[in-house]
């Protein structure tokens, strides 16, 4: 389910990194405000799911299993911080051109988000795989099931 959540962000990414040009060659469109509204539903309430995965249940059992980690799991946690609030800048933009009140997207704002990211990414990605040699099966997949339960509440 981890890795599945990181090829949503860099699906949606790719998505956002195009948008400026798209929006100053064809303006707002329906296509543009469907695209937009997908970005806006996963990163509003997937990517803090995703995050709370990892926070309460992922991470404390890699930390304990391989305390080697203890740093990167550090530096993760603080990156959400930061995620979170380059989001929340992202969002006001994409609520406000949805809404018809701008017609562009701060370009530098979506490549911040971006790179915050793909630096992010770069250093879970390896721990995942950590998780993998550290956790057993069973541990594994009875924090998949907590995860989906997540979702369905």
């Amino acid at each position: 389910m981890l890795y599945a959540c990181h090829g949503r962000v860099k699906a949606f990414c790719k998505q956002l990194q195009i948008l400026p040009d798209y929006l100053a060659q064809h303006g707002i469109n329906q296509a543009v405000k469907n695209d937009v509204q997908q970005i806006l539903n996963y990163f509003n309430k997937a990517a803090p799911l995703h995050h709370d995965d990892e926070e309460k249940d992922f991470f404390p059992a890699l930390a304990k299993a391989a305390p080697e980690a203890q740093a990167d799991i550090d530096t993760l946690e603080s990156q959400h911080h930061e995620l979170h609030h380059n989001w929340a800048l992202l969002r006001e933009q994409l609520e406000a051109l949805l809404a018809g009140n701008r017609d562009n997207v701060d370009r530098e704002l979506i490549q911040k988000f971006v790179a915050g990211y793909d630096v992010h990414i770069a250093i879970e990605e390896p721990l995942f795989e950590l998780g993998k040699q550290h956790l057993a099966e069973d541990e594994l997949a009875a924090m998949g099931k907590i995860m989906a339960e997540r979702r369905s509440l």
